[in-house]
């Protein structure tokens, strides 16, 4: 029920409808679905609940109005009511607060909270060693990789995902009307219903097309934009792109756990591995540094890299007081 101060006169907002039981889920799912971490089992039970379509159909009409409340930041009710939100956050909100926005009292205040939370919690990161599954409120998964953070910015037009550092893989819910667009400092990747990885390293962006269809657009020609089809990958530096063929499954292994290399130079694999080691490898090599290498390794398990390795390459592995392990000739004469 609106607020009974509203105009007698006043026109009936589109979205004010009988509230039903699955309306005030859906605005518990919004709230729930905007921290910072988010259980296996809490997107296993929203897609349990989701399923049912009179609860997909209260959750889109409970994302529509949320949406909304990002244009209304600068409106005084919305501000006084997410300021209440902040001193006190277990108590309801006045009918007053959110009239003038023109939603329903208790939905409205749910997602009030719920874009509160939203614009605290909208950085999602990995830490060196670990991997962080994640469902967007719009239903796309993300994946974030090993030393990796991404920042969301939602709006009523556009699904921007900020790629700061590291990889990610992503599983885009299909909504031509709102672009999903992923940036880099000197890329821009928009898709549609697609599934793809995008990785920022050091001064290169690479991107790798799983399924659907990918627009890259490099950040120094922004007229000008490539399109990717399945198993093939760009890959962007120093303001220049290189289109190539790729297996997507080898290139997205680590989402699976695993790294996978197929005559990649050992220098570049090591590079690879140390990206999930607190305490790294270290090759001491020059002459190895080259050489392809060719497995299946499960990242992070540094001794079972390091042991191919030695093997392979007639190398030594010596373990540093600091944790680091140096992989040397053997031929080499340092004691370890």
């Amino acid at each position: 029920m609106l607020n009974s101060d509203a105009s007698p006169g006043a026109a009936m907002p589109a979205e004010v409808q009988t509230r039903t039981a699955a309306d005030d889920q859906a605005a518990s799912w919004i709230a729930r679905l905007g921290t910072r971490t988010i259980a296996l089992d809490t997107i296993q039970e929203f897609a349990r609940w989701r399923s049912i379509p009179a609860n997909a159909e209260a959750y889109r009409r409970a994302e529509q109005l949320w949406s909304r409340t990002g244009e209304l930041a600068d409106d005084p009710d919305i501000q006084a009511a997410l300021a209440q939100a902040q001193r006190r956050r277990h108590r309801r909100f006045s009918v007053k607060q959110i009239a003038a926005a023109g939603l329903t009292t208790a939905l409205a205040a749910s997602l009030a909270v719920g874009a509160f939370f939203w614009q605290i919690r909208d950085t999602y990161a990995a830490e060196v060693g670990e991997q962080r599954s994640l469902q967007l409120a719009d239903g796309s998964r993300v994946r974030l990789d090993t030393a990796s953070k991404i920042r969301v910015r939602f709006t009523e037009g556009e699904r921007r995902i900020d790629l700061a550092e590291g990889q990610a893989f992503f599983e885009v819910a299909h909504n031509p009307a709102r672009p999903f667009v992923v940036m880099t400092t000197d890329a821009s990747v928009t898709a549609v219903g697609t599934v793809f990885e995008v990785r920022r390293v050091g001064s290169e962006t690479r991107v790798v097309l799983v399924s659907g269809a990918v627009d890259v657009v490099q950040a120094a020609t922004p007229s000008a934009h490539q399109r990717l089809l399945p198993n093939q990958q760009t890959t962007i530096k120093a303001g220049k792109a290189k289109v190539s063929a790729v297996n997507a499954d080898t290139a997205t292994s680590w989402t699976t756990g695993e790294l996978t290399f197929v005559d990649t130079p050992l220098a570049e694999a090591v590079a690879e591995v140390n990206r999930y080691l607190a305490a790294p490898i270290v090759l001491d090599a020059p002459t190895a540094a080259n050489t392809p290498i060719n497995g299946v390794f499960r990242s992070g398990d540094r001794s079972a890299f390091v042991s191919a390795a030695a093997h392979l390459f007639d190398l030594r592995a010596i373990r540093e007081p600091d944790g680091q392990v140096r992989l040397v000739s053997s031929r080499n004469n340092e004691q370890g």
